[in-house]
């Protein structure tokens, strides 16, 4: 049986920044996260921008000691509830270590931080052809957001900026 371990991100622990930054990587060369690795100065520098953010955290979940899966995480807030909310911004886990129940385990570990903080609800994004995710985020109660059918629900929109 494996030893599983869900853990906070120590930013300034050189093997977690090192296993952060190589599972950002992987996530980012796999289909759903664009194919494409990240820039070495993205490698390089994500741990330190993200120590600088009072309001980003970090899972990494690990499958024998071995870095097995990552989510980034950011506080925002509900200003119809008054309360604050959790995004989860990136989610994956390595291929090889799928189908283990990891994604569950760090899912809990984000609501326990959610449940401390006080927080009124966890979002986060997920590609509509991303079948195996959407099984994965509705497993753990995650649903469309609507406030009512006749609106429908959210969609996520972006715009590039370029510098």
């Amino acid at each position: 049986m494996s030893q599983i371990k869900v853990i906070l991100v120590d930013y300034k622990n050189k093997a977690h920044a090192s296993d952060l930054s190589f599972l950002l990587d992987e996530y980012a060369k796999d289909p759903m996260g664009g194919t494409e690795p990240l820039s070495v100065r993205v490698k390089q520098t994500v741990v330190t921008e993200l120590s600088r953010l009072s309001y980003a955290f970090s899972i990494i979940c690990y499958v024998d000691g071995m870095p097995a899966g990552l989510s980034n995480c950011f506080d925002s807030f509900s200003t119809f509830a008054c309360k604050p909310i959790i995004n989860i911004h990136d989610f994956v886990v390595l291929k090889e270590f799928r189908g283990k129940n990891l994604s569950q385990k760090m899912l809990q570990k984000i609501e326990d931080i959610a449940i401390s903080k006080g927080c009124c609800k966890i979002t986060l994004e997920v590609l509509s052809g991303n079948e195996i995710a959407k099984k994965t985020y509705k497993k753990f109660g995650f649903c469309d957001y609507e406030l009512n059918s006749e609106t429908g629900s959210a969609v996520f929109w972006q715009k590039q900026i370029t510098s």
